[in-house]
């Protein structure tokens, strides 16, 4: 069984609204998309390359648990959420399978 992953790229273009998206996301959205989601693991990044750009990674144990993610109610109900608080952020999404961990 191999670990999938749901990754949202947001973009945060104005300057001054990252503190507030960065709360925003670390107090509410992360936490409801964790239990909405019954995930495993989840993480939060800023780019250092283009400080404009955040991405949320969120860890579920197979690729079956996040194709059911994918066709819930939840994911649209965070999307709405998410359309509601920050409408001008532009976002994408992307699924991944793991090839491959290595660990030393």
């Amino acid at each position: 069984m191999r670990a999938a992953f749901f990754v949202v790229r947001a973009i945060v273009s104005d300057a001054s609204k990252r503190a507030a998206f960065d709360r925003w996301y670390e107090t509410e959205h992360l936490p409801d998309a964790v239990k909405a989601f019954g995930v495993s693991k989840a993480w939060r990044f800023w780019s250092l390359d283009d400080p404009s750009l955040h991405q949320a990674m969120y860890q579920f144990d197979d690729e079956t648990k996040l194709n059911a993610m994918l066709k819930g109610e939840a994911l649209q109900k965070l999307v709405a959420d998410f359309k509601r608080d920050w409408p001008d952020v532009k976002r994408s999404r992307e699924t991944l399978l793991l090839a491959q961990e290595f660990t030393t």
